[in-house]
């Protein structure tokens, strides 16, 4: 027969194991949430840092030659920008720009979906006048909308 002081003492060393498996899967399932988010903001971080490369291509282009480089200069570099694998897949706007296209006009983007991480899903953007930024994705696809021009609407259409 079992004492009543030992069956007291499993029953202490059992809780405590329990305790102990408790705080060391909290611990990790914390640890893995942390390494998925910053994994995240760092693909984040790099690509706004290729876009920021891409700025400095663009503005050099524009002092030598006096206007943005087309398309095709920009897929010819574009794999050698900084982070540019954390880019993922650019968006130049180059042949819809005009002379009437204002500096906040959308000049190249790239989609950045997070859907595992507390970052919001959006878009790294370079404007016209080559400033970066983060945009949230309602932001950025109704600035875009209103931006587009009949003929980039319908090209687009036709490749998705």
């Amino acid at each position: 027969m079992i004492k009543p002081h030992t069956k007291l003492n499993m029953n202490r060393q059992q809780r405590s194991l329990l305790i102990n498996c408790i705080v060391v899967l909290s611990v990790t399932s914390i640890g893995v949430l942390v390494m998925i988010n910053l994994k995240d903001f760092v693909n984040r971080s790099e690509a706004m840092r290729a876009m920021n490369h891409l700025s400095r291509v663009v503005s050099d282009y524009r002092k030598e030659y006096g206007l943005i480089p087309p398309e095709s200069y920009v897929d010819r570099i574009k794999q050698n920008l900084e982070g540019a694998i954390r880019l993922g897949d650019l968006h130049y706007r180059a042949r819809w720009i005009d002379l009437e296209s204002t500096p906040n006009e959308i000049l190249a983007y790239a989609e950045k979906k997070y859907p595992s991480s507390f970052l919001p899903s959006g878009y790294v953007v370079l404007r016209l006048d080559l400033r970066i930024e983060w945009m949230d994705k309602n932001v950025f696809e109704k600035l875009l909308a209103q931006q587009q021009k009949p003929d980039e609407i319908k090209l687009q259409h036709q490749h998705f």
